[in-house]
């Protein structure tokens, strides 16, 4: 179901699931609908809730590792009090640098009862934007893993706060037992806890549901990455229409997640369904296509959290006996294409797939309850599907000045309504959400949050996803932002013009990006570019195509003709252009021959 429509028999032949499903459907909505901001409720509610009454139960697997409910509440509780014996209270902001693994959650979790927001600081990022992005949220301390030391201390004296205790140490070991050795300037933090309250805190001045959880970042439409508030109550919006409404998760259940977990995902929708659930969470650091489905079995793993990218590797492997021997039956996830959806499924033996889409930043959210194919899912959210000019995402207005919305069945811009209940909670920089945000789109007065997708409406309100418009485009599962590539590879030198773009790659997810650069005045060292794009970059965000040319045509207004650069893609033309890409298992970038270039046209190599 590419464009086809959902009809009437399609939806009514769900309803015989629906009914099985009701109680966790009204368990879910009531999570969902929550409303009352002042409420004293956090994500340590949940924790503490399944502690409870699911004491012994696993909360968490990694690698070897199990915690229980119980075990990992007290633990949370640990860095709850140790936070709050340093001063740090409701409102304060802490920056985890941290890859996946189960200190992670618990730091989350400990700040989330003292109502301390967590800025999830994305692994990728190093050197400048990695500053930027510490910068957004003037953490009072910031925790960092031994595994991404280097990285930190490339920038520390830039970005450390001032006060005591502020940088803060966990060594990449299980450091319930192994508290290991802090480096110098840091404090070590398992250590620090060790000997703390294990207790459930009760602080003064709980959180509160419309407090600050955790802040993910985004690459937003343009520039540099922004931080996107979450409050405690988008945790329970997620743990009701995901793990409950969509999922139906129970405390037999088991989610499999190697998605990072600074990304929304899968800490809001992936721990969020575990959360309400009561079900365990198996935490991967790295995702591996051969080993999934060992994995899966291993853990008796029962639901999958995916995006697009990971479900086309595991299509890739060669298919074994074994494909259906797993007791995996639901996923979670958006990004499975349409083309490849009944395959998976039907390789797999997947009973429910349950796509959604959602942003870290927006007011608006839909979720695959009925278990259709090739849809996002519906919403109860006031949207619209609205026109656009070209190559852009922004909406034709009419000769009222009103927005215009597309046929039925065409795509369209996706746009959300803000009012009370729909609220936008934007982003740190006061600036950065007014962007986000059309005003007197259909009458005077009102305001609606501009997600920058393309949708199609495919009948009984649900949606299926188009495309991603504007400055980003999505590869390895990753937003990637044109000009904060652009405004790297002009840190280099040496170039006139910079346009950086997505392209499609036969056979791939996503668009791969793609720099057209005129040199100054002579090309330049391949090698040295290349290494300095990979000091400067996160690996998803490096350019996989390169061309070199000697002018770059714009438009009457000076605007780079983008839509015609992606249309040629890799081809080098008639201009004597020189094309360059990054091929598997090169060291860097390797000029493109006819050959090669008919073999990438032909989704013969697997970037």
């Amino acid at each position: 179901m590419t464009t086809d429509q959902i009809t009437a028999t399609d939806v009514i032949r769900k309803v015989p699931g629906l009914i099985r499903k009701a109680p966790y459907m009204a368990r879910g909505l009531y999570y969902y609908s929550l409303s009352n901001d002042d409420k004293p409720q956090s994500i340590g509610t949940f924790v503490e809730r399944n502690a409870r009454r699911h004491s012994e139960n696993a909360a968490i697997h990694y690698g070897e590792q199990t915690l229980t409910w119980h075990q990992f509440n007290q633990w949370a509780n640990q860095y709850a009090h140790w936070f709050r014996s340093q001063g740090l209270k409701r409102g304060d902001t802490i920056g985890v640098l941290l890859e996946n693994r189960p200190e992670l959650l618990a730091v989350v979790t400990g700040a989330g009862k003292m109502g301390i927001a967590c800025a999830m600081l994305n692994t990728s990022q190093k050197g400048d934007v990695l500053v930027h992005s510490i910068g957004l949220v003037e953490p009072e301390k910031i925790v960092v893993g031994e595994e991404l030391l280097d990285t930190f201390e490339a920038i520390r004296d830039r970005v450390t706060p001032e006060g005591d205790n502020t940088l803060l140490y966990l060594a990449d070991r299980d450091t319930r037992s192994d508290f290991g050795d802090a480096p110098e300037g840091y404090t070590n933090l398992a250590e620090a806890i060790s000997a703390v309250d294990t207790l459930d805190p009760a602080p003064k001045d709980p959180p509160r549901l419309g407090d600050t959880a955790v802040y993910i970042y985004t690459s937003g439409t343009t520039g540099l990455p922004k931080a996107a508030p979450s409050s405690h109550r988008k945790f329970f919006k997620a743990s009701g229409s995901f793990g409950l409404m969509a999922l139906n998760m129970t405390p037999d259940d088991v989610l499999y997640c190697s998605l990072p977990f600074y990304h929304g995902t899968a800490l809001l929708v992936c721990w969020g369904s575990v959360l309400s659930g009561s079900s365990s969470l198996v935490m991967k650091r790295r995702f591996s296509a051969s080993r999934f489905w060992d994995d899966v079995r291993y853990y008796g793993a029962t639901t999958f959290g995916y995006v697009g990218e990971l479900c086309r590797y595991l299509l890739n492997q060669p298919a074994t006996s074994q494909d259906r021997n797993h007791p995996l039956r639901k996923m979670i996830g958006n990004g499975l294409r349409p083309s490849i959806w009944s395959e998976f499924k039907e390789r797999f033996g997947i009973e429910q797939v349950a796509e959604f889409y959602a942003s870290s930043e927006g007011n608006i959210g839909f979720t695959n309850v009925f278990n259709l194919d090739c849809t996002v899912g519906m919403s109860t959210a006031p949207y619209k599907l609205v026109k656009v000019k070209e190559g852009t995402k922004e909406p034709i207005r009419d000769n009222q000045g009103k927005l215009q919305e597309v046929a039925k069945g065409e795509p369209g811009l996706l746009i959300g309504e803000i009012n009370q209940k729909w609220n936008f909670e934007g982003y740190t920089r006061k600036e950065d959400t007014e962007k986000s945000i059309i005003r007197d789109a259909f009458k005077k007065g009102d305001a609606w949050f501009n997600t920058g997708d393309m949708m199609r409406d495919i009948g009984w309100r649900h949606l299926q996803f188009v495309d991603r418009m504007g400055d980003t485009f999505r590869w390895k599962g990753e937003n990637v932002s044109t000009n904060e590539v652009e405004n790297i590879i002009d840190g280099f030198g040496g170039f006139e013009d910079i346009v950086v773009y997505g392209v499609t790659i036969p056979g791939h997810d996503g668009k791969a990006g793609m720099a057209t650069l005129v040199p100054r005045d002579q090309a330049p060292d391949m090698d040295a570019f290349h290494r300095y794009l990979k000091d400067n970059l996160p690996p998803y965000a490096v350019p996989v195509f390169l061309r070199l040319t000697e002018a770059i045509e714009t438009t009457g207004t000076f605007k780079y003709k983008k839509t015609d650069l992606q249309k040629q893609a890799w081809h080098p033309g008639d201009e004597g252009d020189q094309v360059f890409a990054l091929l598997p298992g090169g060291n860097g970038y390797q000029e493109l021959d006819k050959a090669t270039v008919a073999a990438i046209d032909r989704g013969e190599i697997a970037f």
